[in-house]
Protein backbone atom coordinates (compact mmCIF):
# COMPACT_ATOMS: atom_id res chain seq x y z
CA UNK A 1 0.00 0.00 0.00
CA UNK A 2 2.68 2.03 0.53
CA UNK A 3 4.35 2.13 -2.72
CA UNK A 4 1.03 2.56 -4.44
CA UNK A 5 0.58 5.76 -2.46
CA UNK A 6 4.03 7.07 -3.15
CA UNK A 7 3.50 6.48 -6.76
CA UNK A 8 0.14 7.96 -7.10
CA UNK A 9 1.91 10.98 -5.19
CA UNK A 10 4.83 11.18 -7.56
CA UNK A 11 2.35 10.93 -10.31
CA UNK A 12 -0.06 13.70 -8.66
CA UNK A 13 3.13 16.16 -8.21
CA UNK A 14 4.32 15.74 -11.95
CA UNK A 15 1.20 16.87 -12.78
CA UNK A 16 0.36 19.23 -11.08
CA UNK A 17 4.16 20.95 -11.95
CA UNK A 18 2.83 20.34 -15.88
CA UNK A 19 -0.60 22.22 -15.38
CA UNK A 20 1.37 25.03 -13.58
CA UNK A 21 3.86 25.01 -15.78
CA UNK A 22 1.14 25.80 -19.23
CA UNK A 23 -0.71 27.98 -16.97
CA UNK A 24 2.70 29.79 -16.50
CA UNK A 25 3.56 29.20 -20.03
CA UNK A 26 -0.23 31.24 -21.05
CA UNK A 27 0.65 34.66 -19.78
CA UNK A 28 3.80 34.64 -22.52
CA UNK A 29 1.18 33.03 -24.49
CA UNK A 30 -1.34 35.65 -24.49
CA UNK A 31 -1.41 38.78 -26.15
CA UNK A 32 -0.09 41.90 -24.05
CA UNK A 33 2.75 42.07 -21.46
CA UNK A 34 3.67 38.90 -19.63
CA UNK A 35 4.00 40.44 -16.10
CA UNK A 36 0.47 41.91 -17.06
CA UNK A 37 -1.23 38.68 -17.86
CA UNK A 38 0.32 37.36 -14.56
CA UNK A 39 -0.92 40.18 -12.33
CA UNK A 40 -4.08 41.82 -13.93
CA UNK A 41 -2.62 44.66 -13.93
CA UNK A 42 -2.52 47.63 -16.29
CA UNK A 43 0.85 49.83 -17.37
CA UNK A 44 -1.24 52.79 -15.60
CA UNK A 45 -0.53 51.00 -12.49
CA UNK A 46 3.40 51.73 -12.30
CA UNK A 47 4.38 51.40 -8.55
CA UNK A 48 2.30 48.09 -8.17
CA UNK A 49 3.88 46.83 -11.05
CA UNK A 50 7.00 47.70 -9.94
CA UNK A 51 6.39 45.56 -6.95
CA UNK A 52 5.31 43.00 -8.92
CA UNK A 53 8.19 42.75 -10.95
CA UNK A 54 10.35 42.08 -8.02
CA UNK A 55 7.90 39.23 -6.85
CA UNK A 56 7.90 37.34 -10.06
CA UNK A 57 11.70 38.68 -10.72
CA UNK A 58 10.79 39.61 -14.24
CA UNK A 59 14.58 40.48 -14.58
CA UNK A 60 15.82 36.94 -14.34
CA UNK A 61 16.03 34.00 -16.53
CA UNK A 62 12.10 31.68 -17.25
CA UNK A 63 13.01 29.50 -14.85
CA UNK A 64 13.68 31.59 -11.88
CA UNK A 65 10.37 33.41 -12.86
CA UNK A 66 8.10 30.19 -13.33
CA UNK A 67 9.56 29.43 -9.42
CA UNK A 68 8.43 32.89 -7.92
CA UNK A 69 5.10 32.37 -9.84
CA UNK A 70 4.98 28.68 -8.14
CA UNK A 71 5.43 30.54 -5.29
CA UNK A 72 3.09 33.44 -5.46
CA UNK A 73 0.36 30.68 -6.64
CA UNK A 74 0.84 28.95 -3.07
CA UNK A 75 0.80 32.27 -1.04
CA UNK A 76 -2.82 32.77 -2.62
CA UNK A 77 -1.65 35.53 -5.02
CA UNK A 78 -3.05 34.61 -8.52
CA UNK A 79 -3.28 38.50 -9.51
CA UNK A 80 -6.35 40.51 -10.14
CA UNK A 81 -9.22 40.39 -12.72
CA UNK A 82 -8.18 42.63 -15.67
CA UNK A 83 -12.21 43.94 -15.76
CA UNK A 84 -13.51 44.10 -12.25
CA UNK A 85 -9.94 44.40 -10.53
CA UNK A 86 -10.99 41.89 -7.52
CA UNK A 87 -8.54 39.01 -6.69
CA UNK A 88 -8.51 35.74 -8.66
CA UNK A 89 -8.38 33.68 -5.86
CA UNK A 90 -11.82 35.11 -4.74
CA UNK A 91 -12.88 34.69 -7.81
CA UNK A 92 -12.38 31.38 -8.27
CA UNK A 93 -13.20 30.12 -4.55
CA UNK A 94 -16.60 31.90 -5.52
CA UNK A 95 -17.64 30.29 -8.20
CA UNK A 96 -15.82 26.78 -8.40
CA UNK A 97 -18.09 25.65 -5.85
CA UNK A 98 -21.36 26.44 -7.98
CA UNK A 99 -20.11 23.98 -10.67
CA UNK A 100 -18.68 21.70 -8.47
CA UNK A 101 -22.57 21.34 -6.79
CA UNK A 102 -24.71 21.18 -9.80
CA UNK A 103 -21.91 18.51 -11.21
CA UNK A 104 -22.29 16.34 -8.21
CA UNK A 105 -26.12 16.67 -8.16
CA UNK A 106 -25.96 15.54 -11.62
CA UNK A 107 -23.73 13.03 -11.28
CA UNK A 108 -25.81 11.44 -7.72
CA UNK A 109 -28.82 11.64 -10.26
CA UNK A 110 -26.74 9.88 -13.49
CA UNK A 111 -26.40 7.04 -10.37
CA UNK A 112 -29.80 6.56 -9.50
CA UNK A 113 -31.23 6.24 -12.63
CA UNK A 114 -28.32 4.46 -14.69
CA UNK A 115 -27.01 1.82 -12.61
CA UNK A 116 -30.99 0.23 -11.81
CA UNK A 117 -31.59 0.55 -15.64
CA UNK A 118 -27.81 -0.89 -16.70
CA UNK A 119 -28.69 -3.88 -14.04
CA UNK A 120 -32.74 -4.46 -15.63
CA UNK A 121 -31.03 -4.06 -18.91
CA UNK A 122 -28.83 -6.66 -18.21
CA UNK A 123 -30.77 -9.21 -16.68
CA UNK A 124 -33.26 -9.04 -19.40
CA UNK A 125 -30.67 -9.30 -22.21
CA UNK A 126 -32.06 -10.05 -25.53
CA UNK A 127 -35.26 -9.28 -24.64
CA UNK A 128 -37.43 -6.34 -25.54
CA UNK A 129 -36.81 -4.74 -22.74
CA UNK A 130 -33.27 -4.46 -22.98
CA UNK A 131 -33.59 -3.27 -26.52
CA UNK A 132 -35.87 -0.69 -25.32
CA UNK A 133 -33.42 0.98 -23.10
CA UNK A 134 -31.00 0.61 -25.49
CA UNK A 135 -32.72 2.44 -27.80
CA UNK A 136 -33.55 5.26 -25.33
CA UNK A 137 -29.87 5.75 -24.30
CA UNK A 138 -28.33 5.56 -27.66
CA UNK A 139 -30.99 8.71 -28.02
CA UNK A 140 -30.17 10.51 -24.94
CA UNK A 141 -26.32 10.14 -25.66
CA UNK A 142 -26.92 11.10 -29.31
CA UNK A 143 -28.97 14.55 -27.86
CA UNK A 144 -26.01 17.27 -27.65
CA UNK A 145 -26.07 19.24 -23.93
CA UNK A 146 -26.53 22.88 -25.23
CA UNK A 147 -29.96 21.72 -27.58
CA UNK A 148 -31.46 19.87 -24.60
CA UNK A 149 -30.74 22.59 -22.02
CA UNK A 150 -32.35 24.66 -24.79
CA UNK A 151 -35.47 22.97 -24.98
CA UNK A 152 -36.09 22.35 -21.48
CA UNK A 153 -35.82 26.25 -21.70
CA UNK A 154 -38.60 26.67 -24.04
CA UNK A 155 -41.03 23.56 -23.03
CA UNK A 156 -40.43 24.04 -18.99
CA UNK A 157 -39.83 27.22 -18.32
CA UNK A 158 -41.39 29.50 -21.36
CA UNK A 159 -44.69 27.09 -22.20
CA UNK A 160 -45.76 25.18 -19.14
CA UNK A 161 -43.36 27.95 -16.33
CA UNK A 162 -42.70 25.23 -13.89
CA UNK A 163 -39.11 26.46 -13.35
CA UNK A 164 -37.00 29.16 -13.19
CA UNK A 165 -35.52 30.74 -16.78
CA UNK A 166 -32.19 31.15 -15.35
CA UNK A 167 -30.01 31.86 -12.16
CA UNK A 168 -29.31 29.68 -8.71
CA UNK A 169 -31.94 31.74 -6.43
CA UNK A 170 -34.81 34.01 -6.58
CA UNK A 171 -33.60 37.57 -5.61
CA UNK A 172 -36.33 37.98 -3.10
CA UNK A 173 -33.60 35.45 -1.29
CA UNK A 174 -30.38 36.81 0.28
CA UNK A 175 -28.29 33.44 0.98
CA UNK A 176 -24.45 34.25 3.27
CA UNK A 177 -22.01 31.80 1.49
CA UNK A 178 -20.96 29.25 3.73
CA UNK A 179 -19.18 26.69 1.71
CA UNK A 180 -20.53 27.81 -1.31
CA UNK A 181 -23.13 24.82 -1.89
CA UNK A 182 -26.83 26.60 -2.16
CA UNK A 183 -28.93 24.11 -0.04
CA UNK A 184 -26.57 23.56 2.12
CA UNK A 185 -25.69 27.23 2.71
CA UNK A 186 -29.57 27.81 3.19
CA UNK A 187 -29.61 24.83 5.79
CA UNK A 188 -27.03 26.44 7.90
CA UNK A 189 -28.31 30.00 7.52
CA UNK A 190 -30.68 32.12 9.84
CA UNK A 191 -33.27 33.11 7.30
CA UNK A 192 -36.83 33.21 8.87
CA UNK A 193 -38.10 31.39 5.89
CA UNK A 194 -35.92 28.51 5.09
CA UNK A 195 -38.31 26.03 3.87
CA UNK A 196 -39.30 28.57 1.12
CA UNK A 197 -35.72 29.45 -0.04
CA UNK A 198 -34.80 25.69 -0.27
CA UNK A 199 -37.46 24.73 -2.62
CA UNK A 200 -36.52 28.06 -4.49
CA UNK A 201 -33.08 27.05 -5.10
CA UNK A 202 -34.12 23.48 -5.90
CA UNK A 203 -36.35 25.07 -8.79
CA UNK A 204 -33.85 26.67 -9.88
CA UNK A 205 -31.43 23.61 -9.87
CA UNK A 206 -34.12 20.98 -11.95
CA UNK A 207 -33.56 21.99 -15.19
CA UNK A 208 -29.54 22.26 -15.17
CA UNK A 209 -28.99 19.56 -13.25
CA UNK A 210 -31.10 17.01 -15.31
CA UNK A 211 -29.62 18.76 -19.04
CA UNK A 212 -26.18 17.60 -17.57
CA UNK A 213 -27.09 14.25 -16.37
CA UNK A 214 -29.02 13.06 -19.17
CA UNK A 215 -26.03 11.91 -21.18
CA UNK A 216 -23.94 11.06 -17.67
CA UNK A 217 -27.27 9.00 -17.04
CA UNK A 218 -26.84 6.85 -20.36
CA UNK A 219 -23.11 6.47 -20.78
CA UNK A 220 -23.73 5.08 -16.70
CA UNK A 221 -26.34 2.60 -18.06
CA UNK A 222 -24.27 1.35 -20.80
CA UNK A 223 -20.99 0.57 -18.95
CA UNK A 224 -23.60 -1.18 -15.92
CA UNK A 225 -25.01 -3.18 -18.59
CA UNK A 226 -21.75 -4.24 -20.56
CA UNK A 227 -20.41 -4.97 -16.53
CA UNK A 228 -23.18 -6.75 -15.51
CA UNK A 229 -23.40 -8.82 -18.64
CA UNK A 230 -19.84 -10.12 -19.20
CA UNK A 231 -19.89 -10.76 -14.75
CA UNK A 232 -23.00 -13.02 -15.30
CA UNK A 233 -21.30 -15.05 -17.58
CA UNK A 234 -18.27 -15.80 -15.95
CA UNK A 235 -17.01 -19.06 -14.86
CA UNK A 236 -17.39 -17.92 -10.96
CA UNK A 237 -21.23 -17.38 -11.60
CA UNK A 238 -21.70 -20.52 -13.79
CA UNK A 239 -20.32 -22.72 -10.33
CA UNK A 240 -22.39 -20.78 -8.21
CA UNK A 241 -25.45 -22.11 -10.02
CA UNK A 242 -24.13 -25.67 -10.03
CA UNK A 243 -24.08 -25.61 -6.17
CA UNK A 244 -27.53 -24.94 -6.15
CA UNK A 245 -28.11 -21.03 -5.58
CA UNK A 246 -30.99 -19.59 -6.84
CA UNK A 247 -30.53 -16.67 -9.61
CA UNK A 248 -31.05 -13.92 -6.28
CA UNK A 249 -28.94 -15.52 -4.34
CA UNK A 250 -26.23 -15.89 -7.00
CA UNK A 251 -26.81 -11.89 -8.44
CA UNK A 252 -26.76 -10.52 -4.59
CA UNK A 253 -24.00 -12.71 -3.46
CA UNK A 254 -21.59 -12.66 -6.50
CA UNK A 255 -23.49 -10.39 -9.41
CA UNK A 256 -23.58 -7.18 -7.91
CA UNK A 257 -20.62 -6.80 -6.02
CA UNK A 258 -18.03 -8.33 -8.80
CA UNK A 259 -20.01 -6.00 -11.38
CA UNK A 260 -19.64 -2.72 -9.78
CA UNK A 261 -15.42 -3.26 -9.80
CA UNK A 262 -14.90 -2.61 -13.08
CA UNK A 263 -17.58 0.58 -13.37
CA UNK A 264 -16.11 2.59 -10.55
CA UNK A 265 -13.06 3.43 -12.43
CA UNK A 266 -14.69 3.74 -15.81
CA UNK A 267 -17.08 6.11 -13.90
CA UNK A 268 -14.46 8.13 -12.49
CA UNK A 269 -13.54 8.79 -16.11
CA UNK A 270 -16.62 10.52 -16.48
CA UNK A 271 -16.04 13.25 -14.88
CA UNK A 272 -14.05 15.49 -16.87
CA UNK A 273 -17.04 15.44 -19.20
CA UNK A 274 -19.52 15.75 -16.77
CA UNK A 275 -17.41 18.70 -15.65
CA UNK A 276 -17.42 20.38 -19.30
CA UNK A 277 -20.96 19.56 -19.71
CA UNK A 278 -21.69 21.60 -16.59
CA UNK A 279 -19.71 24.54 -18.02
CA UNK A 280 -21.65 24.64 -21.16
CA UNK A 281 -25.20 24.56 -19.48
CA UNK A 282 -24.02 27.29 -16.87
CA UNK A 283 -23.69 29.74 -19.56
CA UNK A 284 -26.97 28.90 -20.97
CA UNK A 285 -29.12 29.00 -17.29
CA UNK A 286 -26.90 31.74 -16.00
CA UNK A 287 -25.40 29.81 -13.45
CA UNK A 288 -22.98 31.34 -11.87
CA UNK A 289 -20.35 29.24 -11.87
CA UNK A 290 -16.56 28.65 -13.28
CA UNK A 291 -17.65 27.89 -16.92
CA UNK A 292 -20.03 30.76 -16.74
CA UNK A 293 -17.07 33.03 -15.33
CA UNK A 294 -14.82 31.82 -17.68
CA UNK A 295 -16.86 32.14 -20.87
CA UNK A 296 -17.43 36.09 -19.81
CA UNK A 297 -13.85 36.04 -19.04
CA UNK A 298 -13.04 35.26 -22.92
CA UNK A 299 -15.93 37.60 -24.12
CA UNK A 300 -14.07 40.21 -22.37
CA UNK A 301 -10.21 39.05 -22.95
CA UNK A 302 -9.55 38.76 -19.54
CA UNK A 303 -6.25 36.92 -19.67
CA UNK A 304 -5.37 36.49 -15.83
CA UNK A 305 -9.19 35.02 -15.31
CA UNK A 306 -8.86 32.71 -18.24
CA UNK A 307 -5.23 31.42 -17.00
CA UNK A 308 -6.53 31.13 -13.42
CA UNK A 309 -9.88 29.48 -14.09
CA UNK A 310 -7.86 26.83 -16.21
CA UNK A 311 -5.76 25.89 -13.54
CA UNK A 312 -8.16 25.68 -11.19
CA UNK A 313 -10.18 23.41 -13.26
CA UNK A 314 -7.55 21.18 -14.54
CA UNK A 315 -6.50 20.62 -11.03
CA UNK A 316 -9.77 19.63 -9.87
CA UNK A 317 -10.05 17.18 -12.58
CA UNK A 318 -6.96 15.50 -12.06
CA UNK A 319 -7.10 15.28 -8.34
CA UNK A 320 -10.92 13.42 -8.26
CA UNK A 321 -9.34 11.37 -11.17
CA UNK A 322 -6.38 10.27 -9.33
CA UNK A 323 -8.17 10.05 -5.81
CA UNK A 324 -10.83 7.85 -7.00
CA UNK A 325 -8.31 5.45 -8.94
CA UNK A 326 -6.38 5.24 -6.47
CA UNK A 327 -9.01 4.45 -3.67
CA UNK A 328 -10.19 1.39 -6.62
CA UNK A 329 -6.62 0.42 -6.49
CA UNK A 330 -6.94 0.13 -2.86
CA UNK A 331 -9.76 -1.74 -2.47
CA UNK A 332 -10.18 -4.07 -5.57
CA UNK A 333 -8.29 -7.67 -4.29
CA UNK A 334 -8.25 -8.47 -7.63
CA UNK A 335 -6.07 -5.46 -8.77
CA UNK A 336 -3.64 -5.93 -5.19
CA UNK A 337 -3.52 -10.04 -6.26
CA UNK A 338 -1.76 -9.10 -9.64
CA UNK A 339 0.12 -6.38 -8.09
CA UNK A 340 1.53 -9.01 -5.73
CA UNK A 341 2.23 -11.29 -8.40
CA UNK A 342 3.96 -8.75 -10.56
CA UNK A 343 6.79 -8.14 -7.53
Amino acid sequence: MANVLLRYTNLVLVTLFILSLLSFLLAYLFPGQALENLTGLRLNELSELQNSQIKYSVDNNIFVQYWHYVGELFSGNWGVSFNTGLPLYEDVGRYLPASIELSSYALLLSFFIGLPLGFIAALRHHKLTDYSLLSVSLLGYSIPVFWLALIMILVFSLQLGWFPLSGRISLLFEIPSITGFILIDILLSDLIDKQSAFIDALRHLILPTVSIAVVTTTMIFRITRRSVIETLNSEFILAAYARGLTPTQVLMRHGVRNALIPILPLLAMQFPTLLTNAMIVESIFSWPGIGNWLIQAIYQQDYPAIRAGMLAVSVLVVIFTMSIDLIIRLTDPRRRRAERAAI
